[in-house]
């Protein structure tokens, strides 16, 4: 008797640890779901330009997905996009580290080199990025090159890269963009406002070449169409975005 009533505690004792384990795992779960979701809504509201939100819910995620290589690619674009290049540079390295075949992570911890004008390590990742044939947009690491020799002022070596890109894929806005700062950086104010007419004229709602042809305007002190096109990146942009407080800013500059 004594024996059997042993029998069933220790019976009941396993169901119950199990029955715990079960709840912990649901529960668990559960958080992660909830997790995924309010992921993706910051991962929305970044597109959207409200990076201040989409930093409280992809920090918010964080708690349950940790080790998620995409939410901390996610939360490296964002802080980029707040001038923290030091915080988005450790979360592109934890995305790396936990998925080190990240190529879109890669990219990214290249542009924040980029950012913070370590040249090297930058000119190293896109090289890497651009020869992987894993990556199906080598265009970008090729027109992220560009941006390295542009701001070192190696306007040649910089159109190289631009034009490779757009070679792979033309129209290419970031390269576009690219070629139009080298002319008007170089002052050719000429074939700027040529090329960004024409780039315009395939693509009218690529708000930064209009914002580099109020730059151009204002350069040749057009000030009236370089407010226009102002006006018109405004329109284009969402609110909170950083080229519509540029925008801003320079309209109230030029008033």
């Amino acid at each position: 008797m004594y024996q059997s009533i042993l029998i069933c505690l220790s019976a009941l004792t396993i169901f119950l640890a199990a029955s715990c384990a079960t709840g912990n795992f649901e529960q668990q779960s559960k958080q992660k779901e909830i997790a995924r979701a309010t992921q993706r809504l910051g991962e929305e509201q970044y597109k959207n330009g409200n990076f201040t939100a989409a930093l409280k819910n992809l920090l918010q995620a964080k708690k349950s997905l940790a080790d998620d290589p995409y939410l901390h690619n996610s939360l490296g674009l964002v802080y980029l996009s707040k001038n923290r290049p030091d915080l988005a540079e450790n979360h592109f390295k934890q995305a790396l580290r936990h998925k080190p075949d990240y190529i879109q992570a890669k990219n990214n911890l290249g542009g924040t080199y980029m950012k913070q004008e370590k040249w090297e390590p930058a000119v190293q990742l896109f090289k890497e990025v651009s020869e992987s044939l894993l990556y199906a947009t080598p265009e970008k690491p090729l027109s992220n090159l560009g941006w390295v020799y542009f701001h070192q002022s190696m306007f040649k070596q910089a159109r190289r890269y631009f034009d490779q890109a757009l070679d792979i894929r033309p129209g290419f806005i970031n390269a576009v963009h690219g070629i139009a700062s080298i002319y008007i950086k170089q002052q050719d104010y000429s074939n700027a406002f040529s090329f960004l007419h024409a780039a315009l004229e395939r693509n009218p709602g690529a708000a930064v070449l209009h914002a580099d042809l109020a730059i151009a305007y204002e350069a040749t002190e057009n000030l009236s169409q370089a407010r226009n096109a102002w006006n018109v990146v405004l329109n284009l942009v969402p609110e909170q975005s950083n080229l519509a407080k540029d925008a801003r800013k320079n309209l109230s500059r030029l008033e």
